[in-house]
């Protein structure tokens, strides 16, 4: 949820105090086991969670995605391609969590988001 695509003055939204103040948290969320600093840091900051959420579901499936990796690196060609684009959909994933969080936007990460939802802290 961006309160700046809504017509609404941030004065008025709620926790746009909490998104101010935990930006720069919230991105360093992304940066693999640094998920925890939003998530054990900032257990009030509703914006903080949500991205310290989705940066642990993005480092349980870079961690998984290290275990598969193990296995396509004896498919020539394909397996190295398959683990190219991995790695890629991970560095990007991270980089436009990062860049939401900056710009203070509730971004839901496509496949993993879904997960970070279920998450209970």
């Amino acid at each position: 949820m961006d309160f700046q695509d809504q017509n609404i003055p941030n004065v008025l939204s709620p926790s746009s105090k909490d998104i101010e103040e935990n930006k720069l948290i919230s991105a360093i969320g992304y940066l693999w086991i640094l998920c925890l600093i939003p998530l054990l840091g900032k257990p009030n900051s509703e914006f903080a969670q949500f991205h310290g959420k989705q940066g642990l579901v993005l480092t349980v499936a870079t961690i998984l995605f290290w275990i598969v990796k193990f296995f396509l690196i004896f498919i020539p060609i394909l397996g190295w391609l398959a683990i190219a684009a991995g790695w890629v959909a991970i560095i990007v994933l991270a980089l436009l969590g990062i860049v939401n969080a900056l710009n203070g936007k509730y971004w839901e990460m496509p496949v993993l988001g879904q997960y970070a939802k279920k998450i209970k802290l």
